[in-house]
């Protein structure tokens, strides 16, 4: 068909890959193994289905910070399989040659770490795995997990991440199926060539997305470095805009927001180069935050467009015409072009659909597509963004996902009224840009900020952040770091800074898991301080403990 008539409607799919930096800065180790799972499981899953449909493309955004944490792992396991080196997480550690190791304090922990996965979609799919977990659960309710049999350990463990591991990956790598068909009684050789699995997978995945991106079927994209809320960096009374009853931290700003937002792009894009060898064309601002503040800078640094929620479009631009809503949009003079996704239809996926079968799912997302474009009088020159978490939103479904993307793709690629493209693509083919008059600051969460900012404990994160930067600004102008030292406190700022610290609260997530995560965020706090050769506050007896 000549592109140049081709009425059918654009769609896009973005998908937004990011963990946290869970890197404990004090020891070294990983403090939780979500980076690599998801490395093993989505990120390697959602590039097999693409590769499965040529026909199909799809936006992939990266966060630096996730890709220097593989980028860690894929080092920590080299040197591993070279001279030994320890596993520097000591989950991934139980499938070495040591298993659980001689020093049984940890025991408890390494198991309840691998009992961390879905109980309908992981443990309970695999029989053994459910055996398995089943003898550890009372060990660790009664105290007796540090008198088990190594093997024990190591089982679970085995298992665990079979039961993480893609599903592309268990139904395609040879090395894989003898595993599943053992209950345990798994060796050291056993181990290994799962490790050496999940190695190649890890290894594997940015040469992947590059030959994707090389062919044209994803375009990738980034995120500011650490992920944090650009919006807030420059000014806490964004979040007003959207919520004027909001109470915000006692601070009256970030000290210095801009030059941190600058410095978490500028690290961006030289993360991305390293990895991809291109330039991105588009950035996915951390949530999906945007503020004109945010807009002008990313303008600055000449993206081509940026994307956030139809909730802030809403708040924004009011009552639109239907076609209005899927098409770009761009502030006064600027280049940059703002897409705003389908919050509904974008949700479904991370939310609803896991509770259907995967080929119905499939079938019911284009079916809402084709009622959305044909409603609307879409046509050509407008485009239906779906921007999604592309890593937690299969942990719920039963197979991975994999039924349901493998449906979209195939459905989509030869629909003949809509048609797969990508942001860049949608620019390069003329779609229709819209002027926005007036922006009201806010994110892929209701359109508002508050998610991260406006509650007494989410304002004093803010206010510890803020004390930590005025140390850190005050450091600099006396001039007390060399270049190195500088370098590395503003690498531990920029980890600081992150989105997901304020909102992964045990007031709002009760649990051990949100509770051992702050714990790990005033660790990151400390390591800060400690660069600066400055003593840290004392909001936590406990932060510098080992």
């Amino acid at each position: 068909m000549d592109e140049a008539v081709d009425e059918r409607v654009n769609v896009v799919l973005c998908w937004h890959l990011h963990q946290p930096q869970y890197r404990d800065p004090l020891t070294g180790q990983f403090e939780r193994p979500w980076s690599y799972l998801h490395g093993m499981r989505d990120c390697i899953d959602l590039a097999v289905h693409l590769e499965t449909v040529p026909e199909a493309c799809a936006v992939v955004n990266f966060s630096p910070v996730l890709l220097d944490q593989l980028d860690d792992y894929c080092t920590g396991l080299a040197a591993h399989f070279r001279s030994g080196a320890p596993i520097p997480d000591r989950v991934l550690a139980l499938l070495g040659p040591d298993g659980p190791g001689e020093d049984r304090q940890h025991w408890p922990m390494l198991a309840r770490a691998c009992l961390r996965a879905g109980q309908d979609t992981q443990v309970s799919r695999f029989p053994a795995y459910r055996a398995l977990a089943e003898r550890m659960a009372p060990m660790l309710r009664d105290g007796t997990v540090a008198g088990a049999e190594p093997s024990q350990l190591t089982d679970l463990a085995v298992w665990y991440h079979l039961a993480w591991l893609g599903e592309t990956v268990r139904r395609g790598d040879p090395r894989v199926r003898p595993l599943l068909r053992r209950a345990g009684d798994f060796s050291v050789a056993d181990r290994r060539q799962l490790l050496e699995c999940i190695a190649d997978v890890l290894s594997g995945l940015v040469p992947r997305y590059r030959r994707l991106a090389g062919n044209g079927q994803v375009e990738l994209s980034i995120s500011p470095w650490g992920h944090p809320v650009m919006p807030l960096l420059f000014d806490f009374a964004a979040a007003h805009q959207a919520d004027p009853g909001l109470e915000l931290p006692a601070a009256p700003c970030y000290p210095g927001g801009a030059d941190r937002a600058r410095w978490h792009l500028a690290r961006a894009l030289q993360v991305f180069h390293r990895a991809f060898g291109l330039r991105p064309r588009g950035c996915w601002p951390a949530e999906g935050a945007i503020s004109d503040a945010t807009l002008a800078m990313l303008d600055g640094f000449g993206f081509d467009w940026t994307a956030s929620a139809d909730g802030v479009l809403r708040r924004s631009a009011g009552a639109i015409p239907a076609a209005a809503a899927h098409c770009g949009w761009r502030r006064g003079e600027q280049r940059l072009v703002c897409f705003f996704r389908h919050d509904e239809l974008s949700e479904r996926v991370g939310f609803e659909y896991s509770h259907q079968d995967g080929e119905a799912a499939a079938a019911d997302l284009v079916l809402e597509l084709e009622r959305l474009a044909a409603s609307g009088g879409l046509q050509g020159r407008n485009a239906i963004s779906l921007v999604m978490d592309g890593l937690n939103a299969w942990e719920s479904f039963p197979d991975g996902g994999y039924r349901f993307q493998r449906a979209l793709y195939r459905r989509l690629a030869t629909h003949p009224r809509l048609r797969l493209s990508t942001f860049a693509r949608c620019l390069q083919q003329g779609v229709e840009v819209r002027p926005l008059d007036t922006l009201v600051a806010g994110s892929w969460i209701d359109g508002r900020l508050d998610t991260w900012i406006g509650n007494p404990e989410r304002n004093a994160l803010w206010q510890w952040l803020c004390e930590a930067k005025a140390v850190f600004d005050q450091v600099v102008v006396e001039g007390s770091l060399d270049e190195a030292g500088q370098s590395l406190a503003e690498y531990q700022l920029g980890v600081c800074e992150g989105s997901d610290w304020f909102w992964a609260l045990p007031e709002a997530n009760p649990g051990e898991s949100a509770a051992s995560f702050q714990r790990l965020y005033r660790r990151h706090l400390g390591r800060l301080y400690q660069l600066l050769d400055e003593a840290p506050p004392a909001f936590d007896p406990g932060l510098m403990a080992g």
